[in-house]
């Protein structure tokens, strides 16, 4: 038992394990006052320390609430159903191309623009500031409408267990409407569930890169953005000052998730006993709130196909001109096939840890798995970069891969902890009643049973590995190039055509992989009743 554990460990020291001195290294510089007191006194720190509060607070509490309406008017239901149907598909779309397509959207040149054009007999865009606004008010609209599909994804996993299910049926029988039954015996018990969840959607916009660049301020940018341009600046005056403003997105995170757990103490202290009461639903106003997510999402690639085959497309018209394809034939496919192939190792390899790290790992550690979804990558991938430059390790494919591992481990345990708990574990007992070994059991019965969630668990991981910016950027040293690193690279220049068809690539390759990934699971269950 204890070599199994070991198994199982292993795997997981070897991508967290060179972390830890890598912090050390990364963040050691940040300790000298003199730096804080550069940092004080930097120009652009006050205003990029705001910029990132408002989109990042913002974009949580947008999310939360969309994901919480969405949740209260329509479970069970029809559309909660199709919701669930969709949400594949839109969470498929990379954060960097949702980006570049809401920006050819709602830009005072976008698609908007111009359909307001028409009957204002605009003709030419109008002086608003709808994206890069100062208050990053066009990234916190853009991460609320992304993050809202994560929420719902993770609320429909906790929703589908049985007994969230009777409780719902319970409160309805008992003459309360739907809103009050999700306000008295719902939400009280999901909500410390989701605590974890939220926390991650938060931590990311504090320190989102790639989508502040293409929709953020740009001077000052978010602080995200100014922490990264420190961090890569030769002068090591600067890198130390990214150091200590990587500490404080951490102290930003640790100060906001004290402050609403403040809040929910308050909440749950002033929360009133129910009186029996029975009222009529409420909310109607918002029963249609999941149609312009649909559409957003749809009109986000609709976008990026008709930038990507546009010939001359002038404001204020509302189609192209003329439509080629001279953008895709030109296209440089160089940064598709490094992404193919760094996503491919990277979730094969973590497959197979997830699973024995499941089957036989210290489950009581998984939290500290998450711990790359819950805190700013910055100062994760500033530790990363050190290790590997000590490790003269720095620009190698080895290092980008690993890199990668460190996101894309978690999300798989994540995606595939659910059905792995919910294994019966009598088939297990049966197997080894019969003289099964261990391995021979889980090779035989428990993952043969799990190969459509594994499936499903290696799409995510693909899709992962296909969004990462920040650690390509850092390992790859330059000298690789993926779709994501050269949608935001082209997103500061004027060439809209080669921008969208490097979107759709990125778009292209995790569509791709959860297509295969039901389409294997299909064929390899279909005459198999339980693996359907």
């Amino acid at each position: 038992m204890l070599a199994r554990t070991l198994l199982a460990a292993l795997p997981v020291l070897l991508i967290f394990g060179p972390l830890l001195p890598g912090l050390y290294w990364a963040l050691t510089p940040a300790l000298d006052t003199s730096v804080w007191q550069a940092l004080w006194l930097d120009a652009q720190w006050p205003q990029a320390l705001r910029a990132t509060l408002i989109s990042s607070v913002l974009s949580t509490v947008l999310a939360c609430g969309m994901a919480a309406v969405l949740a209260t008017l329509h479970y069970p239901g029809p559309v909660w159903l199709a919701l669930q149907r969709r949400l594949p598909l839109l969470l498929s779309v990379p954060h960097a191309a949702f980006a570049v397509g809401l920006f050819f959207l709602i830009a005072p040149s976008g698609w908007l623009a111009r359909l307001v054009a028409q009957g204002l007999h605009w003709t030419s865009p109008p002086d608003w500031v709808t994206v890069q606004d100062p208050y990053a008010l066009s990234l916190a609209l853009a991460l609320a409408i992304k993050e809202s599909w994560f929420l719902l994804w993770v609320l429909a996993a906790v929703l589908g267990e049985q007994a969230v299910s009777r409780q719902m049926v319970m409160g309805r029988s008992l003459g309360y409407s739907r809103t009050q039954t999700w306000a008295l015996i719902l939400w009280p018990q999901l909500l410390p569930r989701l605590v974890w969840p939220v926390m991650a959607v938060f931590a990311y916009g504090l320190s989102v890169v790639d989508m502040a660049i293409i929709l953020g301020p740009g001077t000052p940018p978010t602080l995200a953005v100014l922490v990264w341009r420190w961090l890569t600046d030769p002068d090591p005056a600067f890198q130390a000052r990214g150091s200590a403003a990587s500490m404080v997105l951490l102290a930003v995170l640790l100060g906001c998730v004290l402050a609403a757990r403040g809040l929910w103490w308050l909440a749950m202290r002033q929360r009133p006993y129910p009186n029996g009461q029975r009222k009529p639903a409420t909310g109607l106003a918002w029963r249609h709130l999941h149609t312009p997510l649909y559409l957003t999402g749809y009109a986000v690639v609709a976008m990026l196909l008709l930038w990507s085959v546009a010939q001359a497309w002038f404001f204020p018209a509302l189609w192209p001109d003329a439509v080629s394809l001279a953008s895709w034939q030109q296209a440089d496919w160089t940064p598709f096939w490094t992404t193919l192939w760094l996503a491919l190792v990277a979730s094969g390899l973590c497959l197979p840890a997830v699973l024995v790290w499941l089957e036989w790992g210290p489950q009581r550690l998984n939290a500290l798995l998450y711990l790359p979804l819950i805190v700013p990558a910055l100062p994760l991938v500033a530790g990363q970069y050190a290790s590997l430059l000590h490790l003269h390790l720095d620009g190698t494919a080895v290092a980008l891969v690993w890199s990668h591992l460190l996101w894309v481990l978690p999300y798989m345990v994540l995606t595939l902890i659910g059905p792995y708990r919910a294994f019966d574990g009598r088939l297990m007992t049966s197997a080894r009643a019969l003289g099964y070994s261990p391995w021979h059991a889980c090779l035989s019965v428990k993952w043969p049973c799990l190969l459509r969630p594994m499936l499903a668990t290696l799409a995510v991981g693909f899709a992962v590995s296909v969004a990462q910016y920040l650690p390509t950027l850092f390992a790859g040293g330059g000298r690789f190039v993926t779709v994501t690193t050269e949608a935001v690279a082209l997103s500061a220049g004027g060439n809209r055509r080669v921008l969208a068809v490097q979107a759709l690539l990125q778009i292209a390759l995790p569509m791709a992989a959860f297509g295969l990934a039901a389409a294997a699971a299909y064929g390899l269950g279909r005459h198999r009743k339980g693996l359907r």
